[in-house]
C-alpha cells in the first residue's frame, strides 16, 4: 500500500463534496419544489437531506482515494476509479432532474441506475480494499430510502 497522503485524501473528499454543492447550486437550491408534492410515510424533514449527503460525499472521498493509495493493479484500480466517477456523475445528475427540471419520474429513473452503479463500484471496491467498500454501504441504504421517496413522489403526485 502506498503512504498516506493527507493532501490526495483532502482532494478526493472536496471533489466529492463539490460535486454535490455544485449539483444542488444547478438544482435551485431550493426545496420548493419538493415541499408541495404529497411525500410518502417516513419522509424526513428538509433539513435532513443535505446533512445526511455532505456525511455521504465525505465517506465517498475517502473510500475513492483508500482505492486510489491502495497500491493494487492499475487497470483494476482504474476501472473502480471509472465506475467511481460515473456514480459521482449520475448522482449529480439526480438533484438537477429532480428539483431543477422537476421531472420526478425521470428522477426515479435515474436513482435506480445510480444504486446499480454503486452497488457496481462497491463490489469492485470490495475486491481491492474491504473497508472502502464498507464505507458506501450507508449510501447504498440513503439511495434506497430515497429512491423509496422518488418513487412515493411519482405515484402520489
Amino acid at each position: 500500500m502506498n503512504r498516506f497522503k493527507l493532501t490526495d485524501l483532502f482532494i478526493f473528499v472536496v471533489i466529492a463534496e463539490l460535486t454535490g454543492a455544485l449539483s444542488a447550486i444547478l438544482s435551485g437550491g431550493s426545496f420548493s419544489f419538493y415541499k408541495e408534492l404529497e411525500q410518502p410515510p417516513f419522509s424526513p424533514p428538509g433539513w435532513v437531506f443535505p446533512v445526511v449527503w455532505v456525511i455521504l460525499y465525505a465517506l465517498m472521498g475517502i473510500s475513492a482515494y483508500l482505492i486510489y493509495s491502495s497500491g493494487a493493479e492499475n487497470e483494476k484500480v482504474k476501472k473502480a476509479l471509472i465506475v467511481y466517477g460515473a456514480q459521482l456523475l449520475v448522482n449529480f445528475s439526480w438533484s438537477i432532474v429532480f428539483f431543477g427540471l422537476n421531472m420526478p419520474l425521470l428522477a426515479a429513473i435515474i436513482i435506480i441506475v445510480l444504486i446499480g452503479l454503486v452497488s457496481a463500484m462497491v463490489i469492485l471496491f470490495y475486491r481491492i480494499r474491504p473497508v472502502a467498500a464498507y464505507l458506501n454501504i450507508p449510501y447504498i441504504l440513503w439511495l434506497i430510502f430515497a429512491a423509496y421517496l422518488n418513487i412515493g413522489v411519482v405515484l402520489l403526485n
